[in-house]
């Protein structure tokens, strides 16, 4: 169902099909405000959809991403890698089928496919998060990278792995 990656995301080199064989799913549908004058989808929404999906995963295997907020805590992106294969129209409706696979080091990579009806593969994105611990004060002024994931999270992020289901 994937391509394989192109020499340019030799940084993001992960498995080329994810452990699980049933994805996360988000389905949405391409509306006015996601396009351009042409009717195409921006740029802009495609990241808006990654996260959304992440987010919404996260929740269902039991760690709202609020929560993980609230105790301090934060999973920036770090590395994002976005091909296109197909506009993705006003009006079409999409699948985004996300997938964690398994970390690489501090990294916990995603990749999440934009589905059409029809079954083709409209984009393919690869993205890379990292743990941070916010502290320093109100408002967790400074960041710091951690190598160990709290016990909610790693918990989580098991079940992710695993799958939906």
């Amino acid at each position: 169902m994937g391509a394989e990656p192109s020499a340019t995301h030799s940084a993001m080199q992960s498995p080329k099909e994810p452990q699980s064989s049933t994805p996360w799913r988000l389905q949405r549908r391409v509306l006015p405000q996601h396009t351009d004058h042409a009717g195409v989808m921006w740029h802009g929404t495609y990241l808006a959809w990654l996260e959304e999906a992440r987010v919404e995963a996260l929740a269902a295997a039991g760690l709202a991403y609020a929560d993980l907020s609230a105790a301090g805590y934060e999973l920036p992106v770090v590395s994002l890698a976005l091909d296109y294969r197909q506009a993705l129209l006003h009006g079409e409706s999409i699948q985004l089928e996300s997938w964690v696979l398994p970390r690489r080091g501090l990294k916990l990579p995603w990749l999440s496919r934009f589905v059409k009806p029809d079954g083709r593969v409209a984009a393919e994105a690869r993205v890379e998060l990292v743990l941070v611990a916010l502290t320093g004060g109100e408002g967790g002024s400074e960041r710091r990278l951690l190598r160990h994931m709290p016990q909610a999270l790693a918990a989580a992020v098991e079940r992710l792995q695993r799958g939906p289901g």
